[in-house]
């Protein structure tokens, strides 16, 4: 798993969303101003949030994006699936979106290392929730620091 700067942002966002009473709707101009993403990559990740159910957004006057439940009770695994897609390193290991492979059944690497790192993963995942990152945002903790330790694709 590579985190990403769209992970990265939608962390941002959620954070500051969690900082926020679930029945206050909140705009997507004032959750660019209180994280410092730029709004218009900002609407993306809010609508990819949105279509997977872990905000909710409201269209019109006194619309705008709120969590869907309770900080508590949503997972960065959930965050990253949505975000992301399989957080399995391989389809074949996929718990959401499994592709068979011919030699699954014989490959020694799939169970020793590959379900491995999927399971402790996905847990480690699970124990995180988005009232985690609400209280990084409490602490002016933003993650912009982050952006510089990301792995490039060619590391």
């Amino acid at each position: 798993m590579r985190l990403s700067t769209t992970d990265i942002y939608a962390f941002q966002a959620l954070g500051y969303l969690g900082t926020q009473p679930l029945d206050r709707w909140i705009g997507s101009d004032d959750i660019s101003k209180a994280t410092g993403v730029a709004r218009p990559y900002l609407v993306r990740i809010l609508a990819t949030l949105a279509n997977s159910g872990i905000i909710s957004s409201k269209k019109g006057t006194g619309g705008g994006y709120a969590l869907s439940q309770e900080a508590a009770l949503i997972s960065l695994r959930d965050v990253m699936r949505a975000i992301d897609g399989p957080v399995a390193p391989l389809s074949c290991v996929s718990l959401n979106w499994h592709q068979d492979c011919v030699v699954q059944d014989r490959c020694h690497a799939r169970s020793t290392v590959w379900e491995k790192v999927r399971d402790t993963l996905l847990a480690a995942l699970a124990e995180v929730t988005v009232a985690d990152l609400a209280m990084d945002f409490r602490q002016g903790v933003n993650y912009q620091l982050c952006l510089e330790h990301l792995l490039s694709p060619n590391a």
